[in-house]
């Protein structure tokens, strides 16, 4: 049975100017998640800013977490880091604390090389003994993970999943089905890129790894349900009334768009890290636009 499925829910972390961690906002964050019953949380992922965070304030993010979820919900957290021996250390950090599996990125200065790449990985899930989920996410480390690569690591003890990028919906099922092909059965494939995501969870993705899902829960979980149950019009029918977000993540970034959100929503107000700004007044109220014509309880 896959260790991961369902939606997995990616927070920000919210911190103060210094990059400390600010307590009380990111529990609230997160017992949102618990309240709304999704299937795991994403802590420290691209959206929760780790590498912008020091190795104590990862800590800190993660005991405050796992505080919340009382060990309920299921947390998988970013471990990525420019060093191997680092990347050890962080996800040695998660598997002390309790973390459920590491979210492992090819972060690198330099390009690197698959077989870089492979002893990277191997030696973080080796020495660490925490559970590793992929992470390819080639806008950001410039790395795309080839099917030869997967299918190596997804032999390697302790690499259980993978987080693939979706540039649009057309190739998808062939992914999916050229993934199935070279990775074991438990292996859990899934897929991040919110805009498409409803495409991939109706094609058989074990799991949607959702930035809006760590700010507005319900919506995507309905989606991942009715995906789930093979619902594909009911899917398709709800992701349809988000696109108004989706155009949103797309022309201020999905990180931007989840800060603004986060304070209209008063749930917290911070900014992202800098050299990251958060979005303009004028486009802050495109979004509170967008967030009031959104359905409410039963109108999804």
């Amino acid at each position: 049975m896959a260790i991961l499925s369902g939606l997995s829910a990616f927070p920000i972390t919210p911190t103060d100017r210094d990059g400390r961690v600010d307590a009380t906002a990111l529990r609230k964050l997160v017992a949102r998640l618990c309240a709304a019953q999704v299937d795991s949380i994403g802590l420290l992922g691209s959206t929760g800013s780790y590498m912008f965070l020091t190795r104590e304030e990862r800590r800190r993010a993660i005991t405050e977490t796992l505080g919340e979820t009382g060990g309920q919900t299921p947390v998988v957290v970013g471990v990525g880091a420019l060093r191997t021996d680092e990347a050890v250390k962080f996800a040695q950090d998660a598997k002390a604390i309790g973390a459920t599996a590491g979210l492992l990125a090819a972060v690198s200065y330099a390009p690197l090389t698959d077989d870089e790449v492979f002893e990277h990985f191997s030696i973080v899930a080796r020495e660490s003994g925490l559970p590793i989920v992929i992470y390819d996410n080639p806008g950001t480390t410039h790395f795309h993970f080839t099917p030869a690569l997967v299918g190596r690591l997804a032999e390697v003890p302790g690499i259980v999943a993978i987080k693939n990028p979706t540039d649009g919906t057309d190739t998808i099922n062939s992914h999916l089905a050229e993934h199935r092909r070279i990775v074991p059965e438990e292996f859990s494939i899934g897929y991040s890129g919110d805009r498409n995501c409803c495409e991939a969870m109706i094609a058989g993705a074990d799991t949607w790894y959702s930035v809006l899902g760590g700010i507005l829960p319900e919506p995507c979980l309905k989606i991942v349900r009715a995906a789930q149950r093979g619902d594909a019009e009911e899917a398709r029918r709800l992701d349809r009334k988000l696109m108004p977000l989706w155009d949103l993540f797309k022309k201020f970034s999905s990180l931007r768009v989840v800060y603004a959100l986060a304070e209209l929503l008063d749930i917290c107000s911070t900014e992202p890290p800098r050299p990251i700004l958060p979005v303009s007044a004028a486009a802050k109220r495109e979004i509170a636009e967008v967030l009031q014509n959104l359905p409410s309880g039963s109108g999804w």
